[in-house]
């Protein structure tokens, strides 16, 4: 198992709380515990971004900004709800650092709302 932790943009659906760059273990509970609750992930080349899979029958809140990352990224999925956690597809599938043009393209679109 991997002992590691690895650099994820963290996107909560609430835009009072800030967009954050930091260390997310990459066990699944860890992540169960960011997302609250199981999880599913979409992928999408060099990146992919772990979501709640129970977030619509939970009414979990809309996440507008995770929804508008994934859309500039050419992905256009209806309702993102909850926190999504944004980071890299290494070798073979493997968790990496969340790629630096997601980091960009985040800085970009919320600017200081983007914490570290």
């Amino acid at each position: 198992m991997d002992s590691r932790t690895y650099t994820a943009l963290v996107v909560p659906a609430a835009n009072s709380e800030p967009i954050r760059i930091g260390q997310v273990d990459p066990d699944p509970h860890a992540l169960e515990a960011l997302v609250g609750g199981p999880l599913e992930s979409v992928i999408r080349g060099d990146w992919h971004v772990y979501l709640n899979a129970e977030s619509v029958t939970m009414l979990l809140p809309v996440n507008f900004r995770a929804g508008q990352m994934m859309h500039e990224c050419g992905l256009d999925l209806d309702g993102i709800r909850g926190t999504a956690v944004f980071l890299g597809r290494g070798e073979h599938g493997a968790e990496a650092d969340i790629p630096d043009h997601l980091a960009t393209l985040a800085g970009e679109l919320f600017g200081a709302q983007l914490a570290a």
